[in-house]
């Protein structure tokens, strides 16, 4: 297989640590910031930020569509804290912008920025063979309100789901480029060799 090329999303909040970890990895990672970007690249990153903020810019720098496509076409999507919001059915009630994944969120469930924390967390990433531990990082992060059918999940923390996938969108309610491990991001890339239906 060819080398592969993640896209992070580049026009608000972390995209340079998602893209610091993947260099990290040895892995090709791109700014995307228009559209034509996402048509060099194997799957993208939705990084954390301000979910609203990212909405608005995703619609005035007409990425929305070319998103939609690039889901349709199986290829594998990441988003991380305001990126779940963004992918999510419903935030806060009210519907969302791209509904990539079948779950609802509510914004900043978990406190303000000062309430931020870490919190070992227990993930399930080998279809329950095997649990991961991993030190997740929640900064103002949503929750996963409720989640449809065929979305598994793969990570909870106190009894509420954390880390979901649904078919070729996978999302976390943490911010797994702010720590060393890769495992997480592993698992993303380990998303762009298999059928997206495959979880």
């Amino acid at each position: 297989m060819k080398d592969i090329i993640v896209g992070v999303l580049a026009l608000q909040g972390d995209f340079r640590e998602h893209i610091g970890l993947l260099k990290k990895m040895k892995v090709a990672a791109v700014r995307i910031k228009v559209p034509q970007d996402l048509d060099r690249v194997d799957a993208l990153i939705i990084p954390g930020g301000e979910s609203t903020t990212i909405n608005k810019l995703l619609a005035k720098y007409g990425l929305v569509q070319k998103i939609y496509e690039f889901s349709r076409s199986g290829k594998p999507i990441f988003g991380t804290c305001a990126g779940l919001i963004v992918l999510s059915k419903k935030a806060d009630g009210e519907a969302a912008q791209m509904g990539l994944i079948d779950i609802d969120a509510e914004r900043n469930a978990y406190g303000r920025q000062i309430d931020s924390f870490e919190q070992i967390i227990s993930l399930d990433l080998d279809n329950g063979t095997g649990k991961k531990k991993f030190n997740s990082v929640f900064i103002r992060a949503p929750k996963i309100t409720r989640k449809g059918n065929d979305v598994r999940v793969l990570g909870m923390l106190e009894g509420e789901i954390v880390l979901a996938r649904e078919n070729n969108i996978l999302v976390s309610a943490f911010h797994p480029e702010l720590t060393d491990d890769t495992i997480v991001h592993e698992y993303f890339l380990g998303m762009i060799r298999k059928d997206p239906k495959e979880k």
